[in-house]
């Protein structure tokens, strides 16, 4: 295999132009070779727009590319798993989008593919090789705030657009599939485990069926987690993770802007006036570079991906729990459990 890892873009969807191509793009051990569209004009600009060597006119002749070696899938959420695993029937490591299914049984179906195929899978949530990030695990794991006991998060935005695939029921749309799933991802890695019963309230759109306000109580054992996401909300996103003697909040959580510093409010609890609050910067960071270099290197070196295919069926166990005990009003448990933290 060659220095750099050689990549094909499936499809030409918002976020792979906007952020994950130029991030690879920009990475050490990443080289975008190709873009495939179902129209080859509309893959060609693409491909000229970003400097990309290749275009193609469907997602097939892609996955027949002898010289690609790992495919980045940011399809619709309902096609994330069948052409997962068309590209891995086809020799190619994936990299796919989250959430890597539309629920835990889909995303099993995984499993079979990678164990007949040898490729690696992995869901791209770019949040785990931010800086940030990382420096919260650190914070846990060294104990500044005591024993972590709460995550609280919040994500929202304001989409009405029914013509937008996220508020469209059949292409996964929702605020829990797209955004609420961060959510989950880092209350289990906090916590180092998944939730033993999960409650969950969901408010879906009249016209459009997606739910466009979810909350959900998650249960830890040793903890909770708290946590909202909306898409018909102020735009708004925040994390805090409290301990018995202190407390961490992620200022820009996730959507951490691209080019700049973002800041962690580490408060020590001396009283409610935060006169205990010392702010720490975090240098500026690619997290799609960075996510593209961590998948290189599990492929290239045999590292250990950043979110395995294991870590992605723990995620969706998890919200298929929240959207069945808003439906039954009652607790559910999610149909796996145990992980890793964030803090190994």
């Amino acid at each position: 295999m060659p220095g750099k890892l050689r990549w094909g873009i499936l499809s030409t969807a918002s976020i792979g132009l906007r952020k994950v191509i130029p991030g690879m793009q920009r990475s050490r051990l990443c080289s975008v070779d190709a873009i495939a569209s179902r129209s080859f004009e509309k893959g060609q600009g693409a491909a000229t727009k970003l400097g990309i060597p290749k275009a193609y006119g469907s997602y097939e002749e892609l996955l027949a590319d002898a010289d690609i070696d790992a495919i980045y899938n940011p399809l619709p959420n309902q096609l994330h798993a069948p052409w997962t695993i068309r590209a891995a029937q086809a020799g190619k490591h994936v990299l796919c989008e989250k959430p890597i299914a539309m629920n835990a049984t889909e995303a099993r179906a995984l499993l079979e593919v990678r164990a007949r195929t040898g490729v690696r899978i992995g869901e791209a949530f770019m949040i785990r090789t931010h800086r940030q990030w990382l420096r919260v695990g650190e914070l846990l794991a060294e104990g500044r705030i005591g024993k972590l006991r709460a995550v609280a998060g919040f994500f929202s935005y304001h989409n009405t657009d029914a013509a937008n695939i996220r508020n469209q029921v059949e292409c996964g749309g929702g605020a829990l599939l797209d955004i609420g799933c961060y959510c989950i991802h880092v209350a289990r890695h906090a916590f180092g485990s998944s939730p033993t019963r999960v409650v969950g309230l969901v408010d879906r759109d009249p016209a459009m069926h997606i739910d466009r306000l979810t909350s959900a109580l998650l249960d830890f054992g040793e903890g909770q987690c708290i946590f909202t996401c909306g898409t018909q909300m102020v735009h708004y996103q925040r994390v805090q993770f409290f301990g018995t003697s202190g407390r961490v909040e992620v200022e820009i959580p996730f959507n951490a802007p691209q080019g700049s510093t973002t800041r962690l409010l580490i408060d020590d609890g001396a009283d409610v006036t935060g006169s205990g609050i010392k702010v720490e910067t975090i240098p500026e960071c690619d997290q799609y570079a960075e996510q593209g270099d961590a998948f290189a290197r599990a492929v290239l070196e045999n590292a250990d991906l950043p979110v395995p295919l294991e870590d992605a069926i723990e995620n969706m166990a998890v919200i298929d729990a929240v959207f069945r005990s808003a439906q039954t009003e009652q607790w559910e448990r999610p149909e796996s459990s145990g992980s890793r933290s964030l803090s190994t």
